[in-house]
């Protein structure tokens, strides 16, 4: 009998509800919620332990002093409203936290650090989504602007760091540890500082293999803390493979365990289905494509990368049967790793005018493309916009090399019908739309189009001359794409060869002959150049000058 105790959140068994407006909260739920706010309120006015001359009297092994907490950083109102919006909108695509244990975690924040630091983190990580507020009692959701609320998640994210190192978490760590790293990895990943996201994701890689999570035989059958870190592990897999193969990062956990089981609950059960299928989709992008993505592409072979491309077709099923915001995240990573895929083969010149298969052929992004498209229409703007910055990036992606190849490859498509034009608009459009419009993102696509398609450009209404490449990068994005170079590139060329213009339809447009069998340089999605293209995520994006 498996334990029951993981599963989604339970808004009626959660004793964190806000208050209803006129009539006050009674029972168990008062009390926990006057409980926060008196601890929280009263948090530095008590006097220490060790100023009592006792010693340490907490419920904590840690004995870290609760002096170096920052009075009213964390007032009830806004931890309620954040445990509230992860357990509402991210459990789906993170379910490693436990609803009874987090119960007892908010009880204890004002007693043990490491309740008090990962309750930190788990708000660091929801202050920066765009439709997140905090919910008050008896007034309307706050709404604030984008500049406090990434001032308000670097104040948290420090405050967490501070007070996490305040007591030996590295020589003595627990899985509330990992959690602690994973949480501020995503809170730096949203406030798109991508190098800092780096480290504490490598930190908590670091310390989930000190606990031994990448070993199958410290796994008990019937363990809620196994259960938790067996999904935390696959968890952990997932986005270090998504972010090596975006920066050219290597790779420290491999697939050596068994994946998660799910509990009774039937909705649990669809979660991790989800969670499956999104493992089986990584597990194709295996170490030896990650060798050759990272160091030379003498390995490669047609056969191999079509085979990959094969693999992922077939990964997903037509009908999933997950949640909305899972499926988002399902059907984008795969378009994302075909295009993946495509740009090895265009780096490995294994690309052919005559080649049987689609996705080895010159205009594979216009099919991929045309894949989002459809996939992005059906689905709700809340259940991409949940995965932030990440998916945002793939989208990003897949839009460039859209770009790159309607720029050698022109497609003369009528007026009436539906072609790359208008799947370019698409990709404008939703990035535009995500994030409020303030992704950096948005300004990198147009600046893309005004480069690479200039004719296109008024069509977007973009009038204005793009910014100068400095301006658009950041330091941390300049050096580490211009120190990151894994294959040699050419010098850039004055002049390009074009492609005859394809009369295609949207039928036929996978299965066009190119009369020139070239490589088609095109943008690497890596963050590094490769033979014949320039690096993606680096705010400049042209295959030529």
């Amino acid at each position: 009998m498996r334990s029951s105790l993981i599963g989604p959140f339970r808004f009626d068994a959660m004793d964190l509800t806000p208050p209803p407006q006129k009539k006050g909260p009674k029972g168990s739920r008062a009390k926990v919620i006057s409980e926060l706010r008196k601890t929280q309120e009263h948090d530095l006015s008590r006097p220490s332990p060790s100023s009592k001359g006792g010693g340490d009297s907490l419920e904590s092994p840690l004995g870290s002093p609760l002096s170096t907490r920052t009075p009213g950083l964390l007032p009830a109102d806004t931890i309620q409203s954040c445990v509230l919006y992860f357990f509402e909108n991210f459990y789906h695509t993170m379910p490693i936290l436990d609803q009874s244990r987090m119960e007892q975690t908010l009880k204890e924040i004002d007693t043990r650090t490491e309740a008090y630091c990962l309750v930190g983190s788990i708000c660091s990580f929801v202050v920066i989504q765009p439709d997140f507020h905090v919910q008050t009692t008896g007034d309307r959701p706050r709404t604030i602007s984008m500049r406090r609320v990434v001032a308000q998640c670097l104040r948290l994210v420090e405050e967490t760091l501070r007070v996490w190192n305040s007591y030996d978490h590295k020589d003595n760590p627990t899985l509330t540890d990992v959690l602690i790293a994973f949480f501020l990895s995503a809170a730096y990943f949203g406030l798109e500082k991508a190098n800092a996201a780096w480290i504490h994701l490598r930190e908590a890689i670091t310390l989930a293999q000190l606990l031994g999570m990448h070993d199958e035989g410290t796994y008990k059958r019937g363990d809620v803390d196994g259960d938790i870190r067996r999904r935390l592990f696959w968890l952990l897999y997932i986005s270090e493979r998504g972010y090596a193969l975006h920066k050219h990062r290597p790779l420290a956990l491999h697939a050596t365990i068994d994946y998660p089981i799910p509990t009774e609950d039937p909705i649990d059960a669809m979660t991790i289905t989800g969670l499956i299928c999104l493992c089986n989709l990584f597990r194709i992008i295996d170490d030896t494509f990650s060798r050759v993505w990272n160091t030379a592409r003498s390995e490669c072979s047609s056969i191999w990368l079509s085979d990959l491309q094969r693999q992922l077709e077939e990964a997903l099923p037509e009908e999933l049967n997950c949640p909305e915001a899972q499926e988002a995240d399902l059907r984008i990573s795969q378009q994302w790793l075909k295009i993946v895929v495509w740009q090895m083969s265009t780096a490995s010149g294994c690309l052919s005018s005559t080649s049987t298969h689609a996705s080895m052929s010159f205009t594979y992004p216009i099919n991929v493309s045309k894949e989002i498209v459809a996939i992005t229409s059906r689905l709700s703007r809340h259940a991409i916009e949940v995965h932030g910055i990440g998916l945002i990036e793939k989208l990003f992606d897949i839009a460039c090399t859209l770009i790159d190849v309607m720029s050698c490859v022109p497609l003369e498509t009528a007026t009436f019908e539906v072609g790359p034009r208008d799947y370019l608009a698409h990709f404008h459009s939703l990035i535009s739309t995500l994030r409020q419009g303030e992704s950096r993102y948005v300004a990198l696509l147009e600046g893309k189009i005004r480069d690479t398609l200039p004719t296109m450009a008024s069509a977007f209404a973009l009038s204005l001359p793009p910014a100068p490449l400095d301006r658009m990068l950041t330091h941390e994005e300049s050096s580490m794409s211009s120190n990151s170079s894994p294959y040699n590139s050419p010098p850039l060329i004055s002049s390009l060869p074009r492609f005859p213009a394809l009369q295609t339809t949207s039928s036929s447009s996978s299965a066009t002959t190119l009369p020139i069998p070239l490589p088609l340089p095109v943008t690497s999605l890596a963050g590094s150049p490769v033979y014949g293209r320039l690096p993606f995520g680096d705010g400049h994006h042209r295959i030529f000058p």
